[in-house]
């Protein structure tokens, strides 16, 4: 998993609340097995018209977001069931950091686990942000982690919280796997002296 230390990108508003995981990826998609590919139905209903071309006024389809790798949006962002190809989807497309008021659980925890910060702002800071996302052209954010920081060349600045363990995750580049290996030498001595049982075929 890329660590997240301090990222500085493109910012795409979608200033909608309660925005759930059926909206950000359909269920008809959901029949792959890879974890990749999923960017090109993000937000698939919203993005494209009733004959599959790409509406012009969605924000995401908009030229000047193009490229944008953080999402500004409204509160309970990703509730709904608790489809984890909502983040493939949201990382697939290139987003790195989403910005809202609040989040649904699972779909948080789903996040770190896959190296896309979510971060929580209040209702006013998020509305300020969409605000300046939709007056400057290639609106930019700089997330920076190690200092839980968020802030613009425009003089906004804001700082949020995040919990230590999910940050050590993210700072380092750590999913469930990379947790586990960090004990490798400690697994290593175990299955050393603990042999596998032996499977007798009848």
């Amino acid at each position: 998993m890329k660590a997240f230390k301090v990222h500085k990108g493109k910012v795409a508003p979608l200033h909608r609340a309660n925005i759930d995981t059926d909206q950000i990826v359909p269920k008809q998609f959901l029949k792959r097995i890879e974890r990749t590919g999923f960017g090109e139905f993000l937000f698939y209903d919203w993005r494209r018209d009733q004959n599959g071309q790409l509406d012009p006024g969605f924000p995401l389809n908009h030229s000047r977001h193009k490229g944008a790798s953080i999402l500004v949006t409204g509160k309970n962002f990703g509730c709904g069931s608790s489809r984890e190809h909502a983040v493939w989807a949201l990382d697939d497309f290139g987003f790195r950091a989403v910005i809202a008021p609040s989040f649904a659980d699972i779909f948080a925890n789903n996040c770190v686990k896959n190296g896309v910060l979510t971060i929580v702002l209040s209702e006013a800071e998020v509305a300020q942000l969409v605000e300046r996302a939709t007056k400057h052209e290639d609106y930019q954010l700089t997330i920076d982690l190690q200092d839980c920081e968020v802030r613009d060349e425009h003089g906004f600045s804001a700082g949020f919280q995040v919990d230590e363990f999910t940050r050590h995750c993210l700072l380092n580049g750590l999913d469930d796997i990379g947790l586990t290996l960090q004990h490798e030498r400690e697994i290593t001595a175990y299955e050393a002296v603990h042999p596998a049982p032996v499977r007798l075929v009848s």
